[in-house]
């Protein structure tokens, strides 16, 4: 039996898919029109470049590869039912350049107008032999085509498996919550945040910043403010920090500075240049008879030392040493007779002098001091 209906690529169709193979691109088919063929049914011709009588050209809805034949797609248009009027016979692809690629004819069938007092919409295929399917791809706008029956089963069969996938995967994954935290032992990432307890809270709760600011804060212990007003601290610089003074004995106003004015009721910063800090008494019995803030000059535990000297007289008896230096003072024992020969008036005697030079044997300076090491102390001003 001779084949009535057929389709065929166009001579151009021909020659650029060739092209397309060849050099590793795609023609995209973007269009489909429908004609009357002139109340005829024409026969396809791999010249043409129109339909014999076009009445209808407009996107096409799908375009797919037939899964019994890879070298065969399959394209179609819906026609909705508030177009029609005319009998269809022929079928025409064209790409995106508008130029024909395939050709075909169909049994007639007639496309009423609603206004005829019938109306439908119709659906259109036209199946296509290609050489190479790679070749072809489809460019639609999907504003304008309509979706089959089949078309909207076939995609909603696709999305439940694509879901049901998914679905298993879930569950079978022992985390698939990734994006979130575990509940044990969570390590978080980012800048996470959290409700900020109230300051009473005594509890497992995060603290958050802004809860240990506010503790902070409550605690007075920003810059320094833990220590007492009044009290000195040994500072490393010359210059205090903003908000302290320096103990160098002077003056300040009570107005501008109420917590240190009742440190220092007399007004004035203690003087600590150059002196060291020594613990109150109170009672010990150490370093009795002294008040809190009163001064001390420097001072030694007393040396004793003793010398005996004689000078002989001409009767032989023993007088008064003549004198004495430094840490030496003079005794007077007596005088005192000895057994010795008569010494000549004539005779020279010679005086010897004792001296007391602690620099002989240890460092020596216009003070007393131990080891140290020189700080500014400072108070904070408030």
């Amino acid at each position: 039996m001779t084949v009535k209906y057929f389709a065929i690529l166009t001579n151009l169709g021909a020659a650029k898919l060739a092209n397309a193979t060849a050099l590793g691109t795609q023609i995209h088919i973007t269009q489909m029109a429908v004609g009357d063929g002139n109340g005829s049914l024409p026969t396809p011709d791999p010249a043409q470049t129109q339909l014999v009588n076009q009445k209808r050209i407009g996107a096409v809805n799908t375009l797919t590869v037939d899964a019994a034949d890879t070298n065969q797609i399959i394209a179609e248009q819906v026609i909705p039912e508030n177009e029609g009027g005319y009998w269809i016979r022929e079928l025409g692809l064209f790409d995106s350049d508008g130029v024909l690629i395939a050709v075909a004819n169909c049994p007639e069938t007639y496309k009423p107008l609603l206004g005829e007092g019938s109306g439908r919409t119709q659906t259109i295929r036209m199946a296509l032999i290609v050489s190479s399917t790679a070749a072809i791809t489809l460019k639609i706008d999907p504003s304008v085509v309509l979706a089959t029956r089949k078309y909207v089963d076939d995609k909603v069969i696709e999305v439940k498996a694509y879901a049901d996938n998914l679905l298993s995967q879930h569950i079978a994954a022992s985390n698939p919550h990734t994006q979130y935290a575990p509940i044990a032992s969570p390590t978080l990432t980012g800048t996470p945040k959290a409700p900020t307890a109230g300051q009473t809270a005594n509890d497992t709760q995060l603290a958050t910043t802004e809860f240990v600011k506010t503790a902070i804060s409550t605690l007075n212990l920003g810059d320094g403010s833990a220590l007492p007003v009044g009290v000195p601290i040994p500072w490393s610089s010359a210059t205090p920090p903003t908000g302290w003074l320096k103990c160098n004995g002077a003056a300040f106003n009570a107005a501008q500075y109420p917590k240190l004015a009742v440190a220092y009721p007399g007004l004035t910063l203690p003087d600590l240049r150059g002196e060291f800090i020594r613990g109150w008494d109170d009672g010990r019995g150490v370093d009795t008879g002294r008040a809190v803030m009163s001064t001390q000059g420097d001072a030694i535990r007393n040396i004793r030392a003793g010398l005996v000297a004689y000078t002989v007289g001409a009767s032989g008896s023993v007088v008064t040493p003549t004198g004495a230096s430094g840490s030496f003072s003079i005794t007077n024992s007596g005088n005192n007779n000895v057994n010795t020969p008569v010494v000549q008036s004539s005779v020279p005697v010679t005086n010897y002098g004792l001296l007391f030079d602690a620099s002989l044997t240890v460092p020596t300076a216009v003070e007393n001091r131990p080891r140290n090491v020189t700080f500014n102390y400072i108070v904070r001003a408030a």
